[in-house]
């Protein structure tokens, strides 16, 4: 009971704090131009996943993302039956943060409406709407065009890289991976290139909760349809089913091509989160250091 508390906490907790900075990132940005470029609000998405694994990677595996949560369970790094209480935590703290950045900047909202003749749920509110779900084409974006298959295309493919690098910073095979000490910052730093790349076709969501819980949010807000990208599922089938997708094909890819490729002069090291199922062997044991592979235990 306590082990599950502590992974809903960890989750709901990492979740909100991510998706509070970087939803707060595309708000002041749309308000009150605060922002003058992509980069800046990459950035604070970055700063935000980092600081949220930071805060809650010794409540739980600190994944604060849904794609992330199903590839542990597909690769067997966490045991499937703990994955519902993962990503209901994981949808409650993205829910949370979409309220407090409602309640934070709806009268300015009303206000840019005011200014701009904006009717919230009509069509042009998707300019407002975007603070909180994303969209495609960007709607801050000039120029962009993107189809529902491309940008399905673009939200697997950034979500498999996303994972593919989670699960390489956390393989103890990988000689190449930073201390555990750094590792949120790379995973961070992973999510503004991400970002950086695909923002301007899809907003970059990767993150089926975060961009689930805000949208939900908005939509219940009176933005309505409006909340929605399309009327052809493209909410579900790019902001949800893609990045659970791209999350999957990494994990395979990931544990059948690439692990036993680092671990052929090695002995296995991989690891289940739960680390009573840990696959080392040999003079190896699970890592204590707050990531979910093993390393060579140093006393023997």
């Amino acid at each position: 009971m306590i082990t599950t508390m502590k992974a809903f906490a960890g989750e709901a907790i990492g979740t909100f704090v991510l998706t509070l900075f970087g939803c707060g990132a595309v708000a002041v940005s749309v308000l009150f131009n605060a922002h003058q470029g992509l980069m800046q609000i990459a950035l604070a998405w970055g700063i935000g996943v980092t600081l949220a694994i930071y805060l809650t990677r010794h409540l739980s595996c600190a994944h604060l993302n849904p794609a992330v949560s199903v590839a542990m369970a597909v690769s067997g790094r966490m045991k499937v039956n703990k994955l519902p209480i993962y990503l209901v935590a994981q949808f409650f703290g993205a829910i949370l943060a979409g309220l407090v950045i409602f309640v934070l900047f709806n009268p300015s909202i009303m206000a840019f409406e005011t200014t701009h003749q904006i009717v919230r749920g009509a069509q042009e509110s998707i300019k407002t709407a975007m603070m909180f779900g994303e969209f495609y084409p960007n709607p801050g974006v000039v120029g962009a065009v993107v189809s529902m298959p491309l940008a399905m295309a673009a939200e697997a493919f950034g979500t498999f890289l996303l994972v593919l690098i989670i699960f390489a910073m956390t393989e103890d095979c990988n000689v190449g991976r930073p201390s555990d000490h750094l590792t949120p910052l790379f995973i961070g730093l992973t999510v503004t290139s991400l970002i950086c790349l695909t923002a301007p076709l899809t907003q970059t969501g990767l993150n089926p909760a975060r961009d689930f819980g805000p949208r939900l949010v908005a939509w219940l807000a009176g933005w309505g349809a409006a909340a929605f990208p399309d009327k052809a599922g493209g909410f579900f089938f790019v902001y949800i089913l893609s990045p659970i997708m791209g999350g999957i094909t990494a994990a395979l890819f990931f544990t059948r091509i690439l692990a036993p490729m680092m671990r052929l002069e090695k002995h296995s090291c991989a690891c289940a989160c739960d680390q009573t199922t840990c696959g080392c062997s040999g003079s190896q044991s699970p890592s204590t250091e707050g990531h979910c592979a093993c390393r060579e235990d140093k006393t023997t």
